[in-house]
């Protein structure tokens, strides 16, 4: 199948949206798909205003209908709503193709967070711009209910992986600092909640792993905690894997793939029971949910290391994939399908992981 995916979020950009995409486009195309990224990458582009390290692509429209037009896709997925997915949508709904979407962020409470703009009116938005897809695909049972609630349709799962090879349980002595080691690895900006985390009481150490326009401020602020900036790889999962508790303060996320990440190292979690930790975490077993954060994280030092990656085992990125590619809706030729059902060959049962290998 030649697929065009597009997106606005893409490499240079550290998060777990284009960690899921990157990997979702190498297993496809070790899957035998002709896979072809449109990306800001191939655009002149400008910094979000607060959030720099995102660029918006300019003057898109143009050159993403030339772009499709020359490569006549079987399937388009567009994975976001900015610039280049609006383009995307355009040339579909023009050209009478159907395509698939993905809510991949909370839009609507991300802006609240930075300015002044009602959460109603970015659920509005992202109707419209959802509401044409043949399927928006959604990565948690949770994340589906909600948007449902909120008035969308045509829903379906994709769920997550993670590289187990990559994140495993490590013996060797790495972090010298003092025990237990409450670890926030991600994104550090402020819809992701760390202050939740950097305000707790607890012993030891706070370590944050990772950067973003929240961080400089949360340094002056909490100067007895450790940030390290951005870890990529094997020294990112060396950080993960010698971590006592993984503190996961975000209420805003629509899966987390951290979560899995830090189970997949043997490391329990501690979170909100939110979207994302209420699909992904087992409370009482490989994390514990609560209101009460810093009561959640004393309790998830006593949980079992062992139970959290054999968890995480459970996530693969070649299960995803091919749940991924089954929801792709084919192009149509001749008239729109907006609307249209993909028969899905994988068993999803409300899309629990434990179906997702077979």
């Amino acid at each position: 199948m030649r697929i065009a995916l597009v997106t606005d979020a893409w490499l240079p950009q550290t998060n777990g949206v284009v960690r899921t995409l990157t990997i979702t486009v190498e297993k496809l195309s070790q899957a035998g798909h002709e896979v072809t990224p449109i990306t800001p990458a191939d655009f002149r582009t400008l910094p979000c205003p607060t959030y720099p390290e995102i660029r918006l692509s300019l003057f898109a429209a143009g050159r993403v209908r030339k772009r499709l037009d020359a490569l006549d896709p079987d399937a388009v997925h567009i994975a976001t709503e900015g610039p280049l997915g609006l383009a995307a949508r355009r040339w579909c709904l023009r050209r009478g193709r159907a395509f698939t979407t993905s809510y991949h962020t909370q839009f609507p409470e991300y802006v609240r967070a930075r300015v002044p703009i009602p959460v109603s009116v970015g659920y509005a938005f992202m109707r419209w711009f959802h509401g044409k897809a043949a399927h928006t695909l959604v990565a948690t049972p949770s994340m589906r209910r909600t948007l449902e609630e909120r008035g969308f349709r045509n829903l379906a799962f994709w769920s997550r992986g993670v590289d187990t090879n990559l994140f495993r349980p490590r013996d060797e002595p790495f972090l010298e600092w003092p025990r237990p080691i409450w670890l926030y690895f991600g994104r550090v900006s402020v819809e992701k909640g760390i202050e939740d985390f950097l305000a707790l009481d607890l012993p030891g150490t706070k370590l944050v792993v990772g950067d973003g326009p929240a961080a400089e401020g949360l340094r002056r602020k909490y100067p007895g905690a450790v940030f390290t900036g951005y870890r990529f790889g094997d020294e990112l999962a060396r950080h993960v894997a010698a971590a006592d508790v993984f503190v996961f303060p975000s209420r805003t996320d629509t899966f987390g793939l951290v979560l899995l990440e830090a189970m997949a190292c043997g490391v329990p979690v501690a979170a909100y029971p939110v979207t994302g930790p209420i699909d992904v975490v087992e409370d009482g077993v490989t994390g514990v949910l609560g209101e009460d954060l810093q009561a959640a994280a004393l309790a998830a030092l006593d949980l079992d290391r062992r139970a959290c990656r054999e968890h995480a085992l459970r996530y693969t990125w070649e299960a995803a994939t091919r749940q991924f590619a089954a929801w792709l809706a084919p192009v149509a030729r001749d008239a729109p399908r907006v609307g249209a059902t993909t028969p899905m060959p994988i068993d999803l049962k409300h899309g629990h992981p434990k179906q997702l290998g077979q």
